[in-house]
């Protein structure tokens, strides 16, 4: 299929990202390519200093003996560097590998080993420490190179080589070699393999998805034209750059786009870093987008009197037009424009400014379904937020929504050159020249994902509606049925539980019962911060979560979701009818959420079957004890006496209980 691609001289752009990077040197080398706060200053790199580095690192690579073909790991946070990394392995024809930062050294040594790593670029002597962890198990690991030096004079390993070293070996091996890199570019073609991202592994080892320099570029132009952006846009790179989300908009369309990447100092200052910059075209999940919305509403909590009943006011105002006023729509009658305009100084312009999202042109949120509450706040205050869905497979792009054409409850229509086709039943197939090469040394798997004519399995339910916008429910595994035949999404009922801020995940059961119940993880912080301000006192999460004032304040939440699907003619027999508040917070470090923190539900539900026996037996409390793996690697234990509650069921009439 390569030979068929334009190669690089026939195609009238770029066809290649080391073409990519050579291009905006000479069109906008004096144009800022990526910042990075440092000490609380910012430090700017231009286009034209960017491509000599990656020349620098390209030949440091070569010199250490990276060829054509073979994968360099690339582990840390969002750093400039380990960015000009990946560039440097695709300059020579190596497959950069993006590994998560937050995974522990277990977890990263199968792809290590699946991957066969002999070098490996990290940010900082954590990650040095779990590569020296996994090295013992992988005898070709034989670099591993770090940025940051802090923590590592005393470290002698032979392996260990400094970032700056590695600039200095690359320029002497530029004098000895000095037309190595500019063949190994002009040997490049659209086809190759451009990067290598392993799947979350939810249903059992990670795969190793390759996607070529043509399947990314294509969908990032796609995108570049969709959303008229230009290289004047601002981006912040806060998420994981292993998740294939975070490099296509920090990464691939940043390269296709020439557009300014910004660094923050640390994941703990992203809130304070987001409002130096103030991006213009944003991208979150919806459990970042959950999360800052907490903030918001935890600050609110605690205003004045005055300040609340204002806030809730403009707010009703928001939900009633705002999306329309958004959406440009003719029919939103004076008065209600200048009562807006008034909340937008009031309210919705400092409340912008307050999640850093002032100058936003576009915000794009994906990576799970949002709950349409939280996707139309955001947008009721000014904010153009929309959906997106695609996977690694796909490069991300299958559908995105059009402005003037959101919905909360589609995620728009096919991205240019994309079909769609929804089976009989009901999974969404797609083409797409975003389409990835296949799975790394896996062609059964390769080949399984694919249906005999050539459509792959998304394993995504749902369907396109009357304007062509596609639909998603629910993964087809987990959409099912209750007793009575109701359908029953479970990932729909998260969703809405999640609206709320006192609720930071939950897990919903119901296939093939006759009623549904659910798991609830409270947000500590939000909760802890209500604790506090009635004078409850706690000793930490699991003290905190068995307490019977929270227990009534996630019970009034459970009801309100009940409520609201009691009137939903497709969803009113899957109201849940007990819950229970987990005793402690579900984590990827405990295999119970993926690193991109999806649920992994059948493994949730084998682990604590005990409690979701419990559950539907309708007993009124369940001794359980988990184990737990801390930060460290040590394991530990905890127990507790959870209490199951009962949530109220309603009838049609949402105001009357059934």
């Amino acid at each position: 299929m390569a030979q068929d691609l334009p190669t690089q001289r026939e195609s009238a752009v770029p066809a290649t990202f080391p073409a990519w990077v050579e291009h905006h040197a000479n069109v906008r080398g004096a144009r800022p390519a990526m910042r990075e706060k440092d000490l609380g200053i910012w430090q700017t790199m231009t286009w034209a200093e960017l491509a000599r580095q990656v020349r620098e690192l390209a030949n440091g690579l070569a010199a250490l003996g990276v060829e054509p073909g073979q994968h360099v790991a690339i582990v840390g946070e969002n750093r400039p560097r380990l960015y000009l990394s990946m560039m440097a392995a695709q300059a020579i024809g190596a497959i950069p590998v993006p590994l998560y930062q937050d995974a522990v050294a277990q977890e990263m040594l199968y792809v290590l080993q699946d991957a066969e790593i002999r070098v490996c670029v990290v940010e900082n002597q954590e990650q040095v420490d779990k590569m020296l962890e996994a090295a013992e198990q992988c005898p070709a690991l034989t670099y591993i190179i770090y940025d940051d030096p802090r923590g590592l004079r005393n470290y002698r390993q032979e392996r260990l080589l400094g970032f700056d070293r590695l600039l200095e070996q690359g320029r002497e091996y530029a004098l000895a070699h000095p037309e190595y890199v500019d063949a190994a570019m002009a040997a490049l073609r659209p086809g190759d393999a451009a990067a290598m991202f392993y799947t979350s592994g939810t249903t059992g080892k990670p795969k190793g998805v390759m996607l070529s320099h043509h399947a990314l570029i294509d969908r990032a132009l796609a995108i570049q034209e969709l959303e008229n952006l230009t290289d004047r846009e601002d981006v912040l790179a806060y998420l994981p750059p292993a998740w294939i989300g975070q490099n296509m908009f920090s990464y691939t369309q940043f390269l296709v786009t020439g557009f300014t990447v910004n660094h923050p100092e640390s994941p703990d200052t992203v809130s304070i870093d987001m409002h130096d910059i103030g991006p213009t075209y944003y991208f979150a999940p919806p459990r970042v987008l959950e999360g800052l919305l907490t903030h918001v509403m935890i600050r609110m909590e605690d205003a004045s009197a005055i300040k609340r009943k204002l806030f809730h006011a403009f707010m009703k105002l928001a939900r009633r037009v705002g999306v329309r006023i958004l959406d440009k729509d003719p029919g939103v009658g004076t008065l209600d424009r200048l009562k807006y305009a008034l909340g937008n100084v009031l309210v919705y312009g400092p409340l912008r400014n307050a999640l850093g999202m002032s100058r936003v042109r576009i915000a794009y949120t994906a990576g799970e379904a949002i709950g349409p509450d939280l996707f139309v706040f955001y947008r009721s205050i000014g904010i153009n937020l929309k959906q997106l869905y695609g996977s690694t497979e796909t490069s991300v792009f299958v559908c995105v929504q059009a402005d003037g054409h959101v919905r909360s409850d589609t995620v728009g229509p096919p991205v240019k050159g994309v079909e769609i086709r929804v089976a009989e039943n009901g999974e969404i197939q797609v083409k797409s020249p975003g389409m990835f090469k296949g799975y790394y040394r896996n062609p059964e798997a390769t080949a399984e994902s694919y249906t005999a004519d050539g459509w792959y399995h998304t394993g995504d339910a749902g369907y396109l509606d009357p304007d062509g916008q596609l639909k998603i429910i629910d993964r087809a595994k987990d959409v099912g049925k209750l007793a009575d035949g109701s359908l029953f999404a479970p990932k729909y009922l998260e969703n809405k539980l999640k609206f709320f801020q006192h609720i930071k995940e939950a897990v919903a059961f119901g296939a093939n019962m006759t009623e549904v119940c659910a798991f609830i993880n409270i947000d500590l912080e939000a909760v802890g911060n209500w604790a506090e301000r009635r004078g409850l006192p706690y000793a930490g999460y699991t003290d905190l979560a068995g307490k019977p004032e929270v227990y009534e304040l996630i019970r009034d939440c459970v009801n309100q979701v009940n409520a609201e699907l009691a009137d939903d003619p497709k969803l009113a027999g899957s109201q849940i009818s007990r819950f229970l508040i987990l005793h402690k917070e579900l984590d990827p470090d405990d295999d119970e959420l993926t690193r991109t923190r999806k649920v992994r539900r059948a493994f949730i539900a084998q682990k604590y079957g005990v409690l979701v026996d419990a559950l539907f037996q309708g007993k009124a409390n369940q001794f359980i004890e988990t184990e737990v793996k801390f930060e460290d690697g040590r394991s530990g234990k905890i127990s507790a006496d959870l209490k199951i509650a009962p949530a109220t069921v309603y009838s049609g009439n949402s105001k009357k209980a059934a």
